[in-house]
């Protein structure tokens, strides 16, 4: 029997702060409380306006990222004769430079990659400090810490992990001298980048950033305004960070030295907001390899991503099961948007998939998986009985089902920001293929920039990881959050990075993935429907509307559905909300007589290839 299901009036509407508010999550209704509610967070990342791409067709080869110039230095190593891999540590590094909101060397990433015959998971998500532990955002009261005292400052800085993370796939896969491969980044941080309007329009929004004295000089002129669009900015802090890393590898990051020390005593000295980092965490980081998950879809596809800590992949694949297992409407596209019907259907799976996603999912090392293996979350007899639950009228908001034998003691996650992000894909010309998503998790991450200890102007921003772990670690009950922080953790991710491969004959058909913190999930999963479900290129399908739920409004990206739409969810009982929904999405898919790109319309990415 169904759980009772809230009321939608008890939805409040957000309207400033909207993409992931009001979210809830209820698990066990006869013996677990739901969630608490959160105060509106802000949107992952501002909106930057809208310009229409065409999709870029190649024959061998292709680079799809978050910036031209990045894409161009990933372009260009792929003509000196290097891999995917290549290019993708080519490309992370230039985004440190051009796209330091989203991510870079102080931070972490999830890397998927297919060498032509297996597909690889590399992590280099953060780690928790040794000396952090679960009450870290608890404040005086008990109460969790509001998200930006907890995030601005040194408090929710991990322990960065993607060069580590890069080396290791690079010692695997790189066909180029690993110096070669920061040549670009060194060469445009030197010389100066101009200025995009993506960025200087979320620095002109931004006042945390100010707070620190290093990121104030190098961002904003002397009255404190940001650099204008055009500016030809310069970072030779970074230059000498980047050229001592193409030199020593990780080490130069990670061991004791000038660029540690700073990183180090910029975390633990800050004034207002001290954290926990000690160069002995930075020492003892290890990347790792998982294995990879891999399901197949409707017989034709074999979609691979990210395992824990990552949620991604599974919550996705739950959503696309639980809509085959409901049927999918006849017509789910009309006049270039989701019908009705078929939006009600996916949001409504979405609900399931989000609520056992808050119950379950956490860093394996930590958090044992429903049933002993994260496959139970996706077992046919299990989203058989999750789909009955799906109705004519919405749900409002969903309970965690139970895969396992054993019920589980974990609590559900409160709902609360997720940030940051961009997305990398590329593919090579034998080939080899790269989807690698990549963060410092809040727009500009900890607000916390380092020099190296170079003195110089410019450097790199640190991450503010630490607030994707539960900021309240237990209920009410006293019951653990699978996602809490304790020391050594990786924290829980939405990042989605994805390979498609045809389920027949092994062929690779897809590299794809998105920034958006938890509508990450939804970006990646619209991508795929309209790829392989609807007929669309890769194009075509980024440029459709966003649309998605956590568990709690029906969410429509604003301007993009007409009223009939809106009016047509609302008689099924939906609490719709029509917000800004800037996501980043990259594409490469198989199509004769080569590839062919798309690049989100909503950013500033771009494809090249020959």
């Amino acid at each position: 029997m169904p759980c009772p299901q809230r009321p939608h009036d008890q939805y409040r509407r957000h309207w400033r702060l909207p993409l992931v508010a009001l979210l809830f999550t209820l698990a066990g209704c006869a013996t677990q409380p739901p969630a608490p509610p959160l105060a509106a967070p802000m949107q992952p990342e501002g909106a930057s306006g809208y310009q229409a791409k065409p999709g870029w067709q190649f024959q061998r080869q292709a680079v799809a990222a978050a910036n031209p110039l990045a894409t161009e230095a990933g372009a260009l190593i792929l003509r000196q004769g290097g891999s995917a891999i290549d290019a993708a540590v080519a490309v992370q590094m230039v985004l440190t430079l051009v796209e330091p909101q989203s991510s870079g060397i102080g931070g972490g990433a999830f890397l998927m990659h297919w060498d032509g015959q297996r597909v690889q998971a590399f992590d280099g998500r953060e780690t928790a400090p040794a000396a952090a532990g679960e009450a870290l955002f608890l404040q005086p009261d008990g109460k969790p810490m509001p998200f930006l005292k907890a995030a601005v400052g040194g408090r929710a800085v991990g322990v960065p992990g993607v060069v580590r993370m890069l080396e290791m796939a690079h010692r695997q896969h790189g066909r180029l001298p690993w110096a070669q491969l920061f040549e670009p980044a060194i060469r445009l941080a030197e010389q100066g980048f101009e200025v995009s309007p993506r960025l200087n329009t979320l620095l002109s929004t931004e006042t945390a950033l100010k707070q620190d004295m290093q990121a104030l000089a190098y961002f904003f002129d002397a009255d404190g305004k940001p650099w204008p669009v055009g500016h030809r900015l310069r970072n030779p802090a970074l230059a000498a960070v980047l050229r001592a890393i193409a030199l020593r590898g990780s080490a130069a990051l990670h061991e004791p030295g000038a660029i540690a020390a700073d990183l180090v005593g910029r975390v633990k000295n800050h004034a207002g907001n001290p954290g926990r980092l000690t160069q002995a965490d930075l020492s003892g980081y290890q990347a790792q390899e998982r294995e990879a998950l891999c399901h197949v879809w409707r017989a034709r596809w074999r979609v691979c991503g990210f395992p824990p800590p990552s949620s991604g992949h599974l919550t996705l694949m739950q959503m696309l099961y639980l809509i085959d297992a409901k049927g999918m409407p006849a017509q789910a596209l009309a006049d270039g948007v989701p019908t009705a019907e078929m939006l009600h259907l996916y949001t409504e799976s979405a609900r399931l998939a989000f609520a056992d996603r808050a119950q379950y999912i956490g860093d394996p090392s930590f958090v044992a998986a429903p049933g002993g293996r994260w496959d139970s979350l996706l077992d046919a007899g299990y989203l058989s009985s999750r789909a009955a639950l799906i109705g004519e009228r919405s749900m409002g908001s969903a309970t965690a089902g139970q895969p396992g034998a054993l019920r589980q003691a974990w609590a559900p996650q409160a709902e609360q920001p997720e940030y940051g992000t961009s997305h990398i894909s590329v593919i090579d010309a034998q080939g080899r293929a790269v989807a690698l998503t990549t963060s410092i998790e809040a727009v500009f991450g900890a607000r916390l920039m380092s020099d190296g200890g170079s003195g110089l102007a410019g450097g790199f921003l640190l991450n503010n990881q630490l607030t994707d772990f539960a900021l309240a670690p237990r209920d009410a009950q006293g019951r653990p959050v699978a996602n809490r922080l304790e020391p050594g953790k990786r924290p829980r991710s939405s990042m989605s990075p994805t390979l498609v491969f045809d389920a027949r004959d092994g062929r690779l058909l897809m590299s794809l993935g998105s920034p958006g913190g938890p509508a990450i999930i939804h970006f990646t999963a619209k991508t795929l429907l309209g790829t392989l479900a609807w007929g669309l290129d890769a194009q075509q399908s980024i440029n459709l509307p966003n649309f998605g739920s956590f568990n709690g409004p029906t969410l429509l990206e604003a301007g993009r559905f007409p009223a009939a739409i809106v009016d047509a969810l609302k008689a099924r009982a939906h609490a719709v909300q029509q917000v800004e929904m800037p996501s980043g999405l990259q594409a490469i898919e198989r199509k004769s007589p080569g590839w062919f790109g798309g690049a989100d319309p909503r950013r500033e990415g771009v494809v090249r290839g020959d």
